[in-house]
């Protein structure tokens, strides 16, 4: 029987999936997990504020393909062959259930990240994957060249060579019939110094930037309702098309919350050229715009005339928030709805439909930020996530230059490209 070496580089989320489904097909082959660092799937731990968001219940690949800002093309043929249902079957199989929230994120129903750990460590143990941590890969070599070939031909009895052999920082090299990438997003140094045997081979890397992170504001003034959260409201980088609509949070830094994250991921290449100086644009009450909204205005007055407008708030605001409003449009809180002037209500109804703010900067949030940016596409085969120039060289993940919106679409990305990975490693 014929057995094959396989190395993974990366013990996150997508390199333990892709060892693990190279083991489910081929587990008498030799499979070793290589992590630099001396931690394994530090993002599936922190995930979803240390839940796991495992994926989302979104099921129609067409809409799926849409969460992907970058990607969405490449991704076509992955997804019909591996997605949400797939990714949900498997965890079931292998005991763990998951439950859907009302907006469509998924978790393991004892809503904790130690579960999923915990599944991928009982399948490694299970199939004798090795794991090697504080184990760097410093270069990679492709050893099929026309010369080593020649060389084989002529020493027929010779074991055939493996076709990689994998530098390591100060430690003995390894050799591998088939690699998989998937070293997670990379930082900006990465393409220069980290990969230079990457682009040796020829593959390009679009430069990575960081995507999904909040937004710092100039004007402090907001940040005085740190804590406040809308349910639903709609943000917008001023002079891009893009607009996301969701949960907002008012942070002491700025503004955040699901929906402005997922702005990020939209917008973080326009937002990196200008180094995420520009301006946002929140509409607090998403069902109107600033037209309608002026239009409903003469039905509030004739409702509630009679009310201090402080007290009465038609849009189910936070009450903090609702004051604020009203302080910045110049409005006492104890106006009657009957009375309040024709100039305050316009200033009202611009800022409750186009509040806009100045950013200088973003935060992102160490272990759970993605990056934009990676590995060219053109140069991957979406049907087997193989390297067009290196046979045998396959990749998995954020690695890619395919990053998703929050809510799962990520870590789906991870199980997929780390599935299709193995159903085709070690074929040639």
């Amino acid at each position: 029987m014929e057995t094959k070496k396989i190395v993974v580089v990366g013990g996150g989320a997508a390199g333990f999936f892709c060892a693990i489904q190279v083991a489910e097909l081929h587990p008498h082959w030799e499979i070793i997990i290589l992590e630099k660092t001396n931690k394994l799937l530090s993002k599936v731990k922190v995930s979803g504020g240390g839940r796991c968001n495992v994926t989302h219940a979104c099921h129609d690949v067409e809409l799926l393909l849409k969460k992907y800002p970058r990607g969405e093309r490449f991704l076509k043929k992955a997804f019909y062959q591996f997605a949400t249902k797939n990714t949900i079957e498997w965890f079931k199989t292998n005991g763990v259930e998951l439950h859907t929230e009302k907006d469509g994120r998924m978790f393991p129903t004892t809503n904790s990240s130690d579960t999923i750990i915990d599944c991928f460590l009982r399948k490694v143990h299970q199939y004798k994957i090795q794991i090697l941590i504080q184990h760097e890969v410093v270069d990679i070599q492709h050893n099929n060249s026309s010369a080593n070939i020649e060389q084989e031909n002529k020493n027929k009895e010779s074991k055939k060579q493996k076709a990689f052999t994998i530098q390591l920082q100060g430690r003995e090299a390894l050799h591998a019939d088939a690699i998989c990438l998937a070293t997670g997003g990379m930082l900006k140094s990465d393409p220069s110094i980290k990969l230079k045997w990457l682009t040796s081979f020829g593959h390009n890397i679009i430069e990575p930037i960081p995507s999904l992170f909040t937004f710092n504001t100039v004007d402090k003034k907001i940040t005085t309702l740190m804590g406040v959260s809308v349910d639903k409201a709609s943000i917008q980088w001023k002079g891009n098309k893009y607009m996301e609509t969701g949960p907002l949070l008012i942070t002491h830094w700025g503004i955040s919350g699901p929906a402005a994250i997922k702005l990020s991921a939209w917008c973080a290449r326009a937002m990196a050229e200008t180094n995420y100086e520009g301006s946002i644009v929140i509409n607090w009450t998403p069902i109107f715009n600033e037209a309608t909204l002026k239009m409903e205005w003469i039905n509030f007055r004739m409702d509630f005339g009679k009310r201090e407008i402080g007290s009465k708030n038609p849009f189910d605001l936070p009450q903090r928030l609702w004051h604020f409003l009203l302080q910045e449009a110049g409005i006492l809180l104890n106006t009657k709805w009957a009375d309040l002037k024709s100039v305050h209500q316009h200033t009202l109804i611009q800022l409750l439909t186009r509040y806009t703010l100045d950013i200088k900067g973003k935060t992102t949030f160490k272990e759970e930020f993605v990056t934009c940016g990676g590995v060219d596409l053109a140069e991957i085969d979406a049907q087997t996530m193989e390297s067009k120039m290196v046979p045998g060289l396959h990749f998995a993940g954020e690695m890619m230059d395919v990053d998703g919106i929050t809510g799962g679409f990520n870590f789906q990305h991870a199980w997929t490209s780390g599935w299709l990975a193995a159903q085709h490693m070690g074929q040639i």
